[in-house]
């Protein structure tokens, strides 16, 4: 059996990989809504829909895996009480923090659910209101928070309980997280709340459902307000 090279990159664990893959599929099919020829005569705003259910579907896949999501694992009443007013805040300020100087850039798939008379197109914001605040705060959270935060404060991240997590690992972790937002302050103030909130309580679900909760009432925000560069 070869002997692997000293400097070759160790695989990653099941554990990770379970955290890993559905967050990348989404990244690649949200790519490819954002590079899909208009040639092909496809719409692309329905990919949205097939990233919900495709990433939902992995997810259900490695449930069994996600130890921080078991049920021992939920937050009591007042720790899901400061998860939904952190939600509630990071969304309040997430909607000011637009000016050029806060974007990275412009967002390589805009999604704008409207048909050529200008009227909403109701299943298509279903669907992306549906995947922003349900699909999605569980996807990311399991990767940005459970994985990647944990992992470097150490690789063998199922073993670091989040409360130990240091300052470090925190930082850097919510960096990468900003990295992959067109708004990069409101991001950074997302990241770091919600890692705080993992932090403090040992719970994933905490983050999870102040992630959701921001969603939610972001797709509700846009939806009276027409304010589709936000989604």
């Amino acid at each position: 059996m070869p002997t692997p090279s000293p400097n070759s990159a160790p695989a990653l664990s099941p554990a990770a990989l379970a955290r890993c893959i559905p967050f990348f599929v989404f990244m690649a099919l949200l790519a490819l809504r954002g590079y899909l020829p208009d040639s092909l005569g496809l719409d692309a705003r329905w990919i949205y829909g097939g990233q919900a259910f495709i990433v939902a579907g992995l997810l259900a896949w490695y449930w069994r895996g996600y130890g921080e999501l078991a049920r021992q694992n939920l937050p009591d009443a007042r720790e899901a009480g400061w998860a939904i007013v952190v939600g509630i805040a990071v969304f309040a300020i997430w909607v000011q923090l637009d000016a050029p100087w806060m974007q990275l850039g412009t967002a390589t798939a805009s999604f704008v659910p409207l048909d050529a008379a200008g009227q909403p197109i109701w299943a298509l914001i279903a669907l992306r209101l549906a995947g922003a605040a349900l699909v999605v705060p569980v996807m990311e959270e399991l990767f940005w928070r459970s994985f990647l935060m944990r992992w470097v404060q150490h690789p063998g991240f199922e073993r670091v309980d989040p409360q130990t997590v240091g300052i470090k690992a925190v930082l850097l972790s919510t960096f990468v997280f900003t990295l992959a937002h067109t708004l990069w302050l409101a991001a950074i103030i997302a990241g770091l709340a919600y890692a705080l909130l993992y932090c403090k309580s040992g719970k994933l679900w905490t983050a999870v459902i102040a992630h959701a909760v921001t969603n939610g009432l972001l797709g509700i925000w846009v939806i009276r307000t027409g304010r589709w560069e936000f989604w």
